[in-house]
This record gives structure tokens, C-alpha cells and sequence, in this order.
């Protein structure tokens, strides 16, 4: 069966959800002590305390893990900005302080940071639902910013191209291609095309 028509999980217990974490911190803590080659699939299940088969029923490899775990710390950022939003007068700037926020907390663990952007770049079609979560997550997390729940198709094509912008950024700044000011500046120049934020109908 294709990854294309294999059904949904059903959702996990409490229990299963647990383990889940507990797997995905193990991952982060490899990860930023050796970057991706320090991901291994029997590290990580001894570390997690669970079975290597247990493991592999919940991640297929560790390209899945990596992934997933930049999921994962996309929804703690979400959490944070919701609770603390980004300052700026306007969409543009406040999509650009979100998005360099996201950047210091990778500059504080730059080998995860690493390992995360090399998975998200490696993955094929069978993590495409784990890299579609994250682009899903990041689109919601550059709306948030924005102010908009229901963008306008000029504004969504905005967002890709501000999107696609910052991966590239995030390669060329963890390959020492250019500098978080450089950075800073990509994304600033990206974030121009999100434009006059019209405001959203009433309900």
C-alpha cells in the first residue's frame, strides 16, 4: 500500500502519546550533541527506554524522527508566540520577527538545527506527511503573525514564496553561506510581498 492511500492513524492514547515524546526528546538530545549522524535508530530507542521495534512502528527512520521533532518544536514556538506575539506595526514585520525568533532558538542548538534542516531536505515521498505537517505548521505560524485566518490566494502565494525563502536561508546559514544578517535581510525582502493586510470579514 502506497503512502498516498494508507488511512489515517487512528489517535494515540495518553500512553502511546507519552512515548511518542519521550522518543522525540531522546532524538533532540542525540541530535544536538552530534547533529544528524549522531541519529541513530538504536541509540535513539535506548535512550527513549522503549524497543527497537516499537520504535520503527512509530517512526521509520530517522528522517521521520527529525522531522517530526521540528514538528515539535514548531508547536512549542507557536505556543510561545501566541502567548507573546511578535511586535511590528505591520504583517511584514512581524512575519520577518516571528520567523528570526525561530532562527535564535535554532543559533541556541545549532547541531539539532542542523540535523532537522538536513532530514527536512532528505526526505522523500515516504515522510511526505511528516514534511506536510511541517509546512502546514509554518504556514499557520506565518498567518499568525500576519493577523489573517482566511488569506487571500495572493497572500497564500506570499507565504510559499516567504516559506521557500527561509529554507533556503536556514542552508545557507547553517552551511556558513551567510550571516544571520544576510538572513535577516532575505527574509525581510521576502516578507514584502505580503503587502497591506485587509482585514478579515466578519463572521
Amino acid at each position: 500500500m502506497t503512502a498516498e492511500a494508507r488511512p489515517a492513524s487512528p489517535p494515540l492514547t495518553e500512553r502511546q502519546e507519552a512515548r511518542r515524546l519521550r522518543i522525540l526528546r531522546a532524538t533532540a538530545e542525540l541530535a544536538g550533541r552530534g547533529g544528524f549522524e549522531a541519529v541513530q535508530m538504536r541509540e535513539v530507542a535506548e535512550a527513549a527506554e522503549v524497543a527497537l521495534g516499537t520504535l520503527y512502528r512509530y517512526f521509520p527512520s530517522k528522517v521521520h524522527l527529525l522531522v517530526a521533532t521540528m514538528r515539535d518544536r514548531l508547536q512549542h514556538l507557536r505556543t510561545a508566540l501566541r502567548k507573546r506575539p511578535p511586535a511590528g506595526d505591520d504583517a511584514a514585520a512581524r512575519v520577518t520577527e516571528t520567523l528570526m525568533r525561530a532562527l535564535r532558538a535554532m543559533r541556541r542548538e545549532p547541531q539539532l538545527a542542523d540535523a532537522m534542516v538536513r532530514a527536512l531536505t532528505f526526505a522523500d515521498r515516504g515522510a511526505s506527511a511528516e514534511v506536510d505537517a511541517v509546512s502546514r505548521l509554518t504556514t499557520a505560524i506565518i498567518l499568525d503573525a500576519m493577523g489573517t485566518c482566511h488569506p487571500t490566494p495572493g497572500q497564500l502565494s506570499a507565504v510559499r514564496v516567504i516559506e521557500h525563502t527561509w529554507h533556503s536561508a536556514l542552508i545557507c546559514w547553517l552551511s556558513g553561506r551567510a550571516t544571520v544578517a544576510q538572513v535577516r535581510a532575505d527574509i525581510e525582502t521576502a516578507c514584502r510581498l505580503i503587502g497591506p493586510a485587509a482585514p478579515d470579514p466578519a463572521p
